[in-house]
């Protein structure tokens, strides 16, 4: 039986819908996964990088609440969020999107 994502802190109905867009859709694949890997997976739906929702995963599977994290342990996240951005962002894509969207070739998502 697998665990909705949503009983993770911090994780709640629009991040449980875009981490199942990126093939996601309990609590126990991404504990397998890590934060690392479940962002990446994110990213490459196309979903735009921020650093807040990254933390947020690594609080959750932390069991602590998203707005626990400071200091130095943020620091180190950043690392690992520009990491993870630099491997699994399409920024050619990005901003091919962003120009279409700008001239409404097509409805974003």
């Amino acid at each position: 039986m697998s665990t909705p994502l949503t009983n993770l802190p911090n994780i709640g109905p629009a991040m449980a819908d875009m981490f199942a867009k990126a093939g996601i859709h309990d609590a126990e694949t991404l504990r397998d996964m890590g934060t690392d890997a479940a962002y990446g997976a994110l990213l490459r739906t196309g979903k735009r990088p921020h650093f807040i929702p990254f933390y947020v995963i690594e609080m959750a599977l932390q069991g602590r609440p998203w707005n626990d994290c400071k200091g130095r342990e943020k620091e180190a996240l950043r690392v690992r969020f520009e990491a993870v951005k630099a491997a699994d962002h399409d920024t050619d894509r990005a901003a091919f999107e962003a120009i279409m969207d700008a001239i409404g070739v097509r409805n974003r998502p």
